[in-house]
């Protein structure tokens, strides 16, 4: 009598969020769409601040033209491509000490946002606005999908290994078209494939952000959705200026 099914006698006084997100679901459906939500404000903060950010960088030029034109700011570029790498090192050990994750996560967002910025003040308008609007949709439609089939049971954490070893071959590639240019069709495949396995991503730590992320480990999911999404707007990117060369 006292271990009912969730979602069966609450419907009619918490309505939808009462209901199980997927299958045999034994935790608490609102306790995890409180979990859920918190993921998405964070994650709708970090977005909004890379939006900012990256807007001044683009529009407000000297600031484009220091980082390019001059010794310190070719320094200061360098050290803000590899501050996200530094900041995870930390974030690790304190992603569940508040403040000092958010004050860390504060970090890692404001320098992709800066390197965004400055990969966008060197690319047209039209390039930029066809991927950001195609990124948008691609989220909304994955994660949306994502939600929809975790309920009727799907599970898409066998993607791991597969998306894995495509970073790898991605990351592969990369260093080799810095050191052997391999022109404008390579960047197109690159740009598509790149594409491709970020759009698995965001259902594979969608998916894990349904099923199996801890109420403490609110930071990573930000971060992993946060990366995915970022990820993939270069990736457009990438394809987009390579298809308009």
């Amino acid at each position: 009598m006292w271990n009912q099914p969730y979602g069966k006698t609450g419907d009619l006084e918490s309505g939808g969020a009462s209901r199980p997100l997927y299958p045999m679901m034994l935790e608490s459906p609102e306790l995890r769409w409180a979990f859920i939500r918190k993921i998405y404000s964070i994650l709708a903060s970090q977005l909004l601040l890379t939006i900012a950010i990256a807007s001044v960088v683009v529009f407000v030029h000297p600031v484009s033209h220091f980082f390019v034109a001059t010794s310190p700011g070719f320094a200061l570029y360098i050290v803000i491509i590899i501050t996200p790498l530094i900041v995870l090192c930390p974030l690790s050990y304190y992603y569940q000490k508040h403040p000092v994750n958010f004050i860390l996560l504060g970090i890692f967002t404001v320098a992709i946002a800066m390197a965004i910025g400055l990969t966008c003040a060197f690319t047209k308008g039209k390039i930029i606005l066809e991927a950001a609007i195609l990124t948008a949709v691609v989220v909304v439609s994955l994660t949306m999908y994502t939600f929809w089939a975790a309920k009727r049971g799907h599970d898409f954490n066998f993607l791991g290994p597969f998306l894995f070893g495509s970073i790898m071959v991605l990351m592969v590639f990369s260093i080799i078209q810095i050191f052997f240019p391999l022109g404008r069709i390579s960047l197109m495949i690159y740009g598509g494939l790149a594409s491709i396995v970020f759009c698995g991503y965001i259902v594979y730590d969608t998916d894990n952000l349904i099923k199996r992320y801890s109420y403490d480990e609110y930071i990573w999911a930000s971060v992993s959705l946060y990366l995915d999404i970022v990820n993939l707007f270069l990736s457009l990117l990438t394809l987009f200026r390579a298809a308009d060369s």
